[in-house]
């Protein structure tokens, strides 16, 4: 870490200790055991996927070489980290960064029992939450109990100095990544060629993603979360959807973009008027709006352009009122972002735990909270063509207001998405994403 960065990290640790006293006070405990957790292997195998460490013990420790360690922190006392350094020549076991032990008391340890051991006698006569997998034999502990972690969650939607400086790397990286992608693209490259010339421009190893990238040529835009990369690219593609982050100690970016070449046509001109909605409706964030009626003024904005490329015979209103959005975009608008893709608590209505569902229909909202300053959220509308929801639509009374013979002709170029990373202000928002792309090549 540089100078900044220390600094910011130090009063990141003073804001999540004040807020976990608050937290452990208010649900009933006098300390707390969180676990980085294990890598975990494949059923009947010795290997396991890439390790990702428990998100409540990333937020106090940015390094996700952590395998095995356990944070213990109670009020008015210096929070412990015990690391576990197995002797070990099949891996290379988890090290003591520089800037730790200016933070907490270190012990580090070569036998996981020896751990568990301290473990033991740090919860002795306490009452003691574990937030874990699971917590360790003849642990007295509350396995991740509601009253606390809901308390945690709902406050992970604001973001320290510390986060934001995160998340602004990430997006530096990610950004590199998109636009290495895009210019693949047009020099004719296959969805695993775009793949390989993003994960070097963005400087990110698969394991380094925050989520896996979804790059998709053509139909395969219209797959939501497009999981192949096909090593061939189609004849005359027309369309390219990527959707990619990259990480920085632990927090991710979640960037979309979609591509279009002369061969689109009329979906070149789609793919535009949808960017400039997405534009205009981030404009309209400010604090105290519902991210309820921000989706559903994106449906309306939907239904305008449907109207306007003249893929339904109604009105853009009438369009609306018949649901019809719902099929050319499926899923919700946004979600909160930050040490996790969907960061969690983005229903909760109170620290307590109350929620707020999706109205019915839009099952797969992520985020209906009241928006506030210092929240870090998505705004990604998109606008499909995919074939089992047309089949759905045209056998319902909608259907007879859709431009079919149109919509067949766009279907061969999947869809389109657009996706930016926001953060709440006291007095709007300011788009992560597109300052990061002009700076990198002054477009957005």
């Amino acid at each position: 870490m540089d100078e900044t960065s220390k600094r910011q990290y130090a009063e990141h640790l003073g804001l999540i200790a004040a807020h976990w006293e608050q937290a452990l006070t208010a649900s009933g405990f006098d300390a707390v055991i969180v676990a980085a957790g294990r890598p975990k292997t494949h059923l009947f195998d010795d290997l396991a996927p890439f390790f990702r460490p428990n998100p409540h013990f990333a937020l106090w420790f940015p390094d996700r070489h952590c395998e095995g360690a356990v944070l213990w922190f109670a009020p008015g006392q210096r929070p412990k980290l015990h690391l576990h350094q197995p002797e070990d020549y099949w891996i290379l076991p988890p090290t003591v960064p520089a800037w730790a032990d200016a933070h907490f008391e270190l012990a580090v340890f070569s036998q996981a029992e020896q751990l568990q051991q301290a473990l033991l006698a740090e919860a002795q006569g306490r009452r003691t939450a574990f937030i874990g997998e699971r917590a360790p034999a003849n642990l007295a502990a509350a396995l991740n109990p509601a009253a606390l972690v809901n308390r945690l969650h709902h406050q992970r939607a604001w973001k320290t100095d510390f986060a934001l400086a995160c998340l602004g790397q990430a997006t530096e990286s990610g950004v590199a990544g998109h636009l290495a992608a895009r210019d693949a693209y047009y020099g004719g490259s296959s969805e695993f060629d775009i793949l390989s010339a993003y994960l070097k421009a963005a400087k990110q190893t698969e394991a380094d993603l925050p989520y896996p990238c979804i790059v998709g040529l053509d139909e395969h835009a219209a797959v939501l979360h497009y999981q192949h990369y096909k090593r061939s690219r189609p004849p005359n593609s027309r369309v390219f959807l990527i959707d990619a982050g990259a990480s920085c100690r632990g927090y991710g970016c979640d960037i979309t973009r979609t591509w279009a070449t002369p061969q689109a046509g009329a979906f070149a001109d789609l793919i535009h008027a949808l960017d400039e909605q997405q534009r205009g409706l981030i404009d309209t964030i400010e604090p105290g709006l519902s991210f309820v009626d921000l989706h559903f003024a994106m449906h309306r904005r939907i239904c305008a352009l449907l109207s306007r490329f003249e893929l339904v015979k109604c009105s853009a209103a009438a369009a609306f009122e018949q649901g019809i959005s719902q099929t050319f975009m499926p899923h919700g608008l946004g979600h909160l972002l930050g040490l996790q893709t969907h960061d969690v608590g983005g229903w909760q209505t109170s620290p307590e735990g109350g929620q707020q569902p999706p109205p019915e229909g839009h099952e797969t909202l992520r985020l209906t909270r009241t928006i506030e300053a210092g929240m870090v959220f998505t705004i990604e509308p998109g606008l499909y063509f995919i074939p089992m929801l047309l089949r759905e639509l045209r056998a319902e009374l909608g259907g007879k207001a859709v431009n079919w013979s149109l919509v067949e002709r766009l279907t061969p170029c999947g869809g389109a998405r657009i996706e930016d990373n926001v953060l709440v202000t006291a007095d709007g928002v300011r788009n992560l994403t597109r300052e990061a792309f002009r700076r990198a090549d002054g477009a957005e």
